[in-house]
């Protein structure tokens, strides 16, 4: 198994681990924003809240949200090593050169976008992960079935402004990763060919626009509705 360990823990295995995990993590997003598109059924909040409650309580989810998060933790952790070795290599003219001739503004801040969206995940987990497994979170009963009412949760930070401009920033910075991550990590599993990567490229493009903006949508949403 060492030539397995050797591989992984080579700058081409951390990469792959980085692109698989990214990959994994686009997965979830489309997951998660499908769902969240609840939010705007005219309903009281009850098909989203009754979405929150299988989506906290499924054993098959959990198991899911487990490895969701050492996804993230092994995204992070890979990102910040070979970030560290990137600025160990690079040479000293480097700097000295016009850095837009050698690679794209996005590319170059992959570490400053992925920092951002971190810091928001942080903040978004504790406003409502937090808030519904460990706050005061109303109930409410649907069919006779009591849920907790996470819609409100929802509902009540999205009206106050400054949350929802993070929340639209924090989208827009994760649009800019997104786009040049999706398609470098099909790169990186060797999966470039100059007939796909253009359609590979458009696909990111549009994913990368999107995903973020209906993400950005809910929170503008109830923040208009709360003026």
């Amino acid at each position: 198994m060492s030539w397995f360990t050797n591989a992984l823990s080579s700058t081409i295995g951390k990469k792959v681990i980085m692109s698989l995990t990214g990959l994994f993590l686009i997965t979830f997003l489309i997951v998660h924003v499908s769902g969240n598109m609840l939010l705007f059924k005219n309903d009281g909040g009850e098909a989203f809240n009754l979405y929150a409650e299988f989506m906290t309580t499924s054993p098959l989810i959990k198991i899911a949200s487990y490895i969701l998060y050492s996804g993230i933790i092994l995204h992070v952790i890979y990102a910040l090593i070979l970030s560290v070795k990137n600025k160990q290599a690079r040479p000293i003219g480097y700097k000295l050169a016009n850095p837009n001739q050698n690679s794209n503004w996005r590319s170059r801040n992959m570490g400053v976008l992925g920092t951002i969206v971190l810091i928001f995940l942080v903040i978004h987990m504790r406003s409502f992960w937090y808030e519904m497994h460990f706050g005061d979170v109303p109930i409410k009963t649907y069919s006779g079935v009591e849920v907790s009412d996470l819609y409100t949760v929802v509902k009540a930070a999205f009206g106050e402004w400054w949350y929802s401009l993070l929340y639209v920033l924090a989208m827009v910075g994760l649009a800019f990763h997104l786009v040049h991550g999706f398609w470098s990590a099909f790169q990186t599993l060797g999966m470039s060919h100059k007939k796909y990567t253009p359609f590979i490229k458009t696909v990111a493009l549009i994913f990368a626009i999107v995903v973020p903006v209906l993400f950005a949508s809910m929170p503008v949403y109830f923040y208009i509705q709360s003026l």
